[in-house]
């Protein structure tokens, strides 16, 4: 053995003693300044932990990614130093960094689609804009359109929630582990850092770029008509947003709203009633707006598969689509327990004292508001809460049930990894159980309430799929 792999042997072995020896150091020199000494560091074992560890989680990026991934040494570096809310921090920066170069890398404007609503997608254009988002926005889009996957997604979001409620970017009292740390480190490594795009996923771009870029023909959409097949419903959804937004902007050449008009046919066969009523809604938004252009692209969009009839009779839905936008913007802010109330106090104006609601905006209004109502998983926004009790205690029984089943829905889902999100989803039950009068939805109903697994897996569980299931046949 030479004396280099002789020292990289020592070094690697003596973590403890190693970092012992620098906590003494510097904490000597604070001390000197008469600073604070007790609680700065986590113990050193901690340290060691993430050390001991870390070679085999590193492993799996390539050198080229190593090269270039700065936040990851500044993780090490505050790791090394048992700064672990630091860390946290720096390790999140990283993940942001690398979602942010795929977006790019993939298609802005087809992330900016399908990553967030009408109001706030006129704004951004460019690479540049992607800053504008935040991160809930980010990592949602970034699922919405394949680039993590719904377990990564769901693992991401627990890490966010920890970075926002548990790192340096905050002031907090919340201890981490080295366990903690190198687990999330795998995570953002594993589901992010150096996660290979799927093959579905590639194919999208690459039509995506086709209809950008190329003259199609009624016999090239023929053929590519059946990718559409292999296709998940999210995807289809995703993808047919992509095309509306494609054709409603302003700058589109014609030759590409030909081509999306080619395709649109094959792929509307396959889009859900939800996403095929969103549209008509926004047609209806830019009427609102008085965008007559747009308004006028989104109606020629429509009227290619002769799904007029999905434009609202008036402007209501719109209008209740924009506020609950609003308020889940205003939500999934760091500061939104100051800004929640504004929003739902505009939404319950919205709603009026019969709480009726334009079929158009059923399904996004109700898993909107249970979001809120679930709350951010750290704190209740109680200004807020006594309007979200009111608007949940005008739901139909239509509405009640889809509020019942939001287990199910991928964001909400994630949100009963927490605590105090499981505690309100509890509550969300008790709230709307006198609604259900369907002998078929009480029995999905009762098996929600005696379900004893975790809530975020409950999508998952056999029993209950198949009381939706025959619940979804009675009902239609």
């Amino acid at each position: 053995m030479n004396n280099d792999e002789n020292t990289k042997l020592i070094l690697r072995e003596d973590y403890t003693t190693q970092l012992k020896n620098f906590e003494t150091s510097f904490l000597t020199l604070v001390s000197s300044y008469g600073l604070p000494t007790q609680n700065i560091f986590v113990d050193v074992p901690e340290r060691a932990m993430v050390f001991r560890n870390v070679d085999a989680v590193l492993y799996q990026l390539n050198m080229d990614q190593r090269s270039s991934s700065i936040y990851l040494s500044k993780f090490l570096a505050a790791a090394a130093g048992g700064l672990f809310d630091a860390a946290l921090n720096y390790l999140w920066d990283e993940t942001i960094q690398e979602i942010r170069k795929r977006v790019i890398q993939y298609d802005v404007g087809y992330f900016f689609d399908n990553a967030t609503h009408e109001e706030k997608r006129k704004k951004l254009s460019g690479p540049e804009d992607i800053v504008k988002l935040d991160d809930s926005e980010l990592i949602q889009g970034a699922r919405n359109i394949g680039l993590i996957s719904e377990l990564g997604y769901k693992h991401l979001d627990y890490i966010r929630y920890m970075r926002n409620w548990a790192s340096a970017a905050h002031p907090n009292q919340n201890q981490l582990s080295g366990l903690q740390l190198i687990s999330w480190l795998e995570t953002c490594i594993k589901e992010v850092i150096s996660l290979p795009l799927s093959n579905i996923v590639i194919e999208i771009k690459q039509l995506i770029g086709n209809i950008k870029q190329n003259k199609l023909t009624p016999h090239d959409a023929k053929q590519i008509a059946p990718f559409f097949i292999n296709l998940t419903q999210q995807q289809t959804s995703n993808l047919a947003s992509g095309f509306s937004g494609i054709y409603t902007d302003i700058g589109t050449t014609p030759q590409t709203r030909q081509n999306i008009h080619y395709l649109l046919p094959y792929l509307w066969e396959r889009v859900d009633e939800g996403t095929r009523q969103l549209f008509g809604v926004k047609y209806g938004k830019f009427i609102a707006n008085n965008e007559q252009e747009k308004a006028e692209l989104a109606r020629q969009f429509l009227e290619i598969v002769n799904g007029v009839a999905y434009i609202p009779d008036d402007l209501k839905a719109a209008e209740i689509e924009t506020s609950i936008q609003n308020l889940l913007s205003a939500h999934r802010n760091f500061s939104n327990f100051y800004s929640e109330p504004a929003f739902v106090r505009q939404l319950a104006s919205l709603i009026g004292q019969a709480g009726n609601l334009p079929v158009q905006v059923r399904h996004i209004y109700v898993i909107g508001l249970v979001e809120v109502f679930l709350t951010n998983g750290n704190g209740v926004a109680w200004n807020a809460e006594p309007y979200y009790v009111e608007l949940i205690n005008k739901f139909s029984q239509e509405e009640a049930i889809i509020a019942m089943l939001s287990f199910s829905v991928e964001n909400i889902a994630s949100r009963l990894q927490f605590s105090l999100c499981q505690q309100k989803y509890k509550e969300l039950i008790g709230l709307i159980k006198g609604k259900i009068s369907s002998p078929a939805a009480l029995e999905v109903l009762a098996a929600i309430e005696t379900y004893g697994g975790p809530l975020d897996k409950m999508g998952f569980d056999s029993r209950i799929k198949q009381k939706v299931i025959s619940m979804q046949a009675i009902l239609g």
